[in-house]
């Protein structure tokens, strides 16, 4: 029996997400032919696999084309992936003022990521001026619709008390949230304030999976603020952290 796929089941995120999995090249093909017949959300997808190189050979300057039909269709992803080109050079020269903008754009539409990433250039003066009370104000709103990654850095504005009062009763929570949605940063950030409190366990359980999830960036930085902790049970940890950046790319 051939292989088939009904557009409806093209755009089922987690329908493509297993297909992908199982055949990344048919599935590559259905999300081609979707887009070409101009299905927005495959548009985007089709992007995407582009850029990853996933089921399809890898063009990151066809991808960002791909992002900018979407993007011109009201697809708020696909505008925030144009950000994410733009930042990056993939598939362009990198130019951090044009990321803003399109980022600037999704966020204003509700677009969680777009809010992360707009706000990160925004707390790090990167194509627009340094604007740390803006920047908190998009960490919020997306930590609001529940993106983890931006719930770790409102809770470090709200530890730190930088453009707003200390409360390290809400960084605390937010921290807590970031980590058990999954985002490494926030596990480790909220493994300090239970090692702070002296619940060493549970501290070292979060250090445990912020260690299997972190890039590489994140470890380095990582096992050097862990050799400096009180209990050795997590200075012992910076090993661990350390070796991971050792270990060859898969």
């Amino acid at each position: 029996m051939s292989f088939q796929l009904r557009r409806e089941e093209v755009l089922d995120g987690e329908q493509l997400s297993a297909m992908l999995a199982e055949s990344p090249a048919r599935a590559a093909q259905a999300i081609l032919l979707a887009a070409g017949e101009g299905e927005v959300e495959a548009q985007a997808l089709l992007g995407q696999i582009l850029l990853d190189g996933q089921g399809i050979a890898q063009d990151q300057a066809l991808a960002l084309r791909w992002f900018g039909i979407a993007a011109g269709q009201g697809h708020l992803m696909a505008r925030n992936m144009l950000g994410r080109c733009h930042e990056h050079g993939w598939g362009c020269s990198a130019d951090a003022a044009i990321a803003a903008q399109h980022y600037r754009i999704a966020a204003e539409a509700g677009q969680d990521w777009a809010m992360y990433n707009f706000a990160n250039l925004l707390a790090t003066g990167r194509g627009v001026a340094v604007d740390h009370l803006q920047a908190l104000t998009l960490y919020q709103r997306a930590a609001e619709l529940g993106h983890a990654k931006s719930m770790n850095l409102l809770g470090r504005y709200l530890e730190e008390g930088q453009v707003c009062p200390p409360d390290p009763v809400a960084a605390r929570e937010w921290y807590r949230r970031s980590a058990e949605g999954g985002d490494f940063r926030g596990q480790f950030s909220f493994a300090a304030v239970l090692a702070d409190e002296g619940r060493i366990d549970q501290a070292v359980d979060w250090l445990e999976k912020a260690l299997a999830g972190g890039n590489l960036n994140f470890l380095r930085v990582a096992s050097q603020a862990l050799v400096s902790a009180v209990d050795p049970r997590i200075q012992a940890l910076a090993g661990r952290y350390a070796l991971r950046c050792q270990e060859p790319s898969p």
